[in-house]
């Protein structure tokens, strides 16, 4: 005989908690980059706008795949735009990596930009190796361009890699209606 429990499906999570999971990563992910760069604090409150994505990666010789989620934010209109993302890329590298990123939009243009259009490509190097809050990562990816900082956090992985990256950021169509 089968037990009831086994027979239920999953329930699956509402669009309201889909949304509330994705602002407490972003304040979590937040508090992490205040505590290690303090003055990004006053460059986010005085941007345009800002986004925080949650990703994961993998790197297998030659090729490099990885996707996320995540929200930018208007601090214009105070809206929040729930998104999605998608990376790949060609280079050398081998590894695995959950990290975090913040983009800090400068300009009006940069922002309004990346919400409607959202494509970034990119050359990528670096070297993780981290386990919850053991180990460290180096980056080269934290950059300012056209008027965006990109802050990129290792959570848990280990990679080395040298990859020229095409990154799809759009938005989540589910998410944002209501």
């Amino acid at each position: 005989m089968v037990p009831l429990l086994a027979s239920v499906p999953a329930q699956a999570k509402s669009k309201d908690e889909k949304r509330q999971e994705i602002l407490e990563m972003k304040d979590e992910v937040l508090a992490k980059l205040y505590k290690s760069n303090p003055e990004t604090k006053s460059m986010i409150k005085e941007a345009e706008g800002y986004a925080v994505f949650n990703s994961g990666g993998v790197n297998v010789i030659l090729f490099s795949a990885g996707s996320g989620t995540g929200v930018a934010h208007d601090n214009k209109s105070g809206q929040n735009i729930y998104m999605k993302m998608a990376t790949g890329g060609v280079g050398i590298g081998l590894g695995v990596k959950d990290y975090r990123t913040v983009m800090i939009f400068h300009k009006r243009s940069s922002f309004d930009n990346f919400v409607d259009k959202g494509w970034d490509f990119s050359g990528q190097a670096d070297a993780a190796a981290k386990v919850s809050d053991e180990g460290g990562a180096a980056s080269g990816a934290d950059t300012v361009v056209s008027g965006v900082s990109v802050y990129q956090m290792t959570e848990n992985g280990l990679a080395l890699q040298a990859t020229l990256q095409g990154t799809k950021y759009w938005k989540n169509g589910k998410l944002n209606k209501d």
